[in-house]
C-alpha cells in the first residue's frame, strides 16, 4: 500500500518562491506568510462536496460532505506567493492541515492567474480511491447528505453556508455550490422524507 509520502508530491530542492492553490478555506484563513495573493482558475478540477466528513461535519452513523477539488471543469480559488526561505515550513504546515486522513493527494498543477500568466502551484485534490470519496453527486442528494449532519466542528449545512458567504465575499461565484446551499435553506427545497440518508 502506498504511503502518504510515497503518494504525494516529492518537492524540488530548489528555494525559488513558488504558489499554493486554495479553493475552500485556504483561501480565507491560509493560515502561513505569503507574500503575494491573487485570484487563479484550475482547468480540468472543479470544488465540490465530494470528501464523506466521519469527525469535524458528520459521524459515522450519519455523515457529512466537506470540499474537494475533483476531476473535470474548472475551478476560481485564489493563489498564494509563498517566499522560497519558507519551503519547509509552509509544506509541512499544508501537510500537517490537508493530509490527516490521505483523502487529499498533493499535486503541482497550473494555474491561471489573474491577468493570464500561468504558474505551477501546490494544491491537493480528493483520491478518488479513498474510502472518503463520496462521488460526483448531484445537487439535490449533497444537499440531503449535508442536511442535519453534524460533527465535532459543528452542523454540515453551517459549514455549507459559510463557505458560500466566504466565496461571495471575495467575488467568487459557485453556482453548484450556491444551489446546494439554496436547497439546505429553503424549507421545502428538499423533502422531509428524503433528508436521511
Amino acid at each position: 500500500m502506498l504511503t502518504a509520502m510515497s503518494r504525494n508530491l516529492h518537492w524540488r530542492c530548489d528555494m525559488g518562491d513558488f504558489w499554493v492553490f486554495g479553493y475552500g478555506s485556504l483561501m480565507w484563513r491560509p493560515g502561513f506568510a505569503h507574500v503575494d495573493m491573487c485570484r487563479a482558475r484550475v482547468h480540468g478540477f472543479r470544488r465540490s462536496l465530494c470528501v464523506t466528513s466521519f469527525v469535524h461535519r458528520g459521524t459515522r452513523a450519519r455523515p457529512g460532505l466537506v470540499l474537494g477539488l475533483d476531476h473535470g471543469g474548472s475551478c476560481v480559488g485564489l493563489a498564494f506567493k509563498v517566499p522560497g526561505e519558507l519551503r519547509g515550513e509552509v509544506m509541512a504546515y499544508l501537510r500537517e492541515r490537508e493530509l490527516v486522513t490521505d483523502v487529499y493527494i498533493e499535486r503541482e498543477m497550473p494555474v491561471r492567474l489573474e491577468g493570464g500568466r500561468i504558474e505551477m502551484a501546490v494544491s491537493y485534490i480528493v483520491d478518488r480511491r479513498h474510502q472518503q470519496y463520496a462521488g460526483n453527486l448531484p445537487e439535490t442528494d449533497a444537499a440531503r447528505i449535508v442536511s442535519g449532519a453534524v460533527g465535532q466542528a459543528g452542523p454540515n449545512e453551517e459549514y455549507v453556508l459559510n463557505t458560500i458567504a466566504h466565496l461571495k465575499a471575495l467575488g467568487i461565484r459557485d453556482h453548484w455550490l450556491e444551489e446546494v446551499g439554496r436547497l439546505i435553506s429553503a424549507p421545502d427545497g428538499i423533502p422531509a422524507a428524503s433528508r436521511a440518508i
